[in-house]
């Protein structure tokens, strides 16, 4: 017969190889977080994801149109 005040520690095993995989998810949730916020700091929009060649082309497209309709104005 067990003892009422022995406690059961059979399932701690668990919590030693749960807390840090949470420790370690949550660091990389911060990482990844930081990384978008020191981008929309830096170039004042947010990380556009899968940016590619054409991407690129097209946005230097859309800012020669806007400096021309702008220039077109004054």
């Amino acid at each position: 017969m067990r003892c009422s005040l022995e406690l059961d520690v059979s399932w701690m095993f668990w919590l030693e190889a749960i807390l840090p995989l949470g420790i370690i998810a949550g660091m990389l949730c911060v990482m990844g977080n930081a990384q978008g916020m020191i981008h929309k700091a830096a170039h004042g929009r947010p990380k556009h994801i899968g940016n590619d060649v054409w991407d690129v082309a097209m946005e230097r497209r859309d800012k020669k149109l806007m400096e021309i309709i702008s220039g077109k104005q004054d």
